[in-house]
């Protein structure tokens, strides 16, 4: 059995496929970030998953595509824990940007490849090889126009009050926004990034309101000029983007690509389903 997998900080989709390539289940996991997130909780995560854990000795490949996989250290720890579950497997462990490239790009043919989830990156496919031009420093430093990074303006809207009162007291409805709480969640606690995305929501429902659309408007800017435009062609080559961020910002990335000169591609939601057809295809050709 094979597990093509793709992880974000959020979440994990996990899909089991036969030789063949046909689909046997899919399922879902909290994220497996192994930048954030230690060996104990990574496992846990696994095997809290019934149809994981009861098949895992059945599993022979697994493909795991993951935010935080980008360098060395992350990788092994991630390694390390699958070798203890999926004890008859083989394990190909690249970064999301691998499965963002396969999930919105013809083999081949040159593009900018942008993820805007709970975290944000960019990247460049010449047709062959991927390109990153920025190493990410994470949440608190860069992140722009992510989840995470609109979670935490949005909240910085609240405590200053640039919001309207209207909307404040909408917001207070939906979150826990006591300084106690939102301070524990963001310096004591794992996965403060994915606490601050789930912020967005609330942003993305409202997101009409000018005050949002400044942050929105700053946000996707800051992105294009720190990432984007890095790449020498970026006005030539189209620019794909992957996650639900970038699937519900549909309009304002079109806006501000106006603005900027740029061409877009296609927006994807979730990769997982056009990772399984790439892998279908490889299966058909062994």
């Amino acid at each position: 059995m094979i597990l093509v997998v793709d992880s974000g900080s959020t979440k994990t989709d996990w899909i089991a496929m036969n030789p063949s390539g046909d689909v046997l289940y899919a399922t879902q996991t909290l994220g497996l970030n192994p930048q954030v997130l230690s060996s104990v909780i990574l496992s846990e995560r696994i095997i809290n998953n019934f149809d994981l854990y009861q098949k895992r000795k059945e599993v022979t490949h697994l493909y795991f595509y993951g935010a935080g996989c980008g360098v060395p250290s992350p990788q092994k720890r991630i390694e390390r824990v699958f070798k203890e579950i999926f004890i008859n497997s083989k394990f190909i462990i690249k970064e999301d940007t691998y499965a963002a490239v396969y999930a919105s790009v013809s083999i081949g043919e040159p593009a900018i490849v942008c993820i805007l989830g709970t975290g944000s990156n960019c990247s460049y496919y010449d047709g062959e090889n991927i390109e990153q031009r920025i190493t990410s420093l994470g949440y608190i430093l860069m992140d722009e126009a992510s989840g995470n990074f609109f979670g935490k303006q949005l909240i910085r809207s609240y405590y200053f009050k640039t919001m309207s009162q209207e909307l404040a007291s909408k917001f207070e409805k939906e979150y826990d926004l006591d300084p106690d709480t939102v301070k524990e969640n963001i310096y004591r606690r794992e996965n403060p990034n994915t606490y601050l995305a789930t912020f967005s929501k609330f942003l993305i429902q409202h997101k009409s309101n000018m005050v949002f659309q400044n942050i929105i408007a700053d946000g996707l800017q800051r992105f294009i000029e720190h990432q984007i435009l890095q790449f020498n062609d970026a006005r030539e080559v189209p620019v794909h983007f992957i996650g639900s961020i970038a699937y519900f910002l549909k309009d304002e990335i079109e806006l501000s690509f106006q603005k900027n000169k740029l061409r877009l591609g296609s927006i994807v939601k979730r990769p997982i389903d056009k990772l399984v057809d790439f892998h279908k295809e490889k299966a058909s050709r062994v």
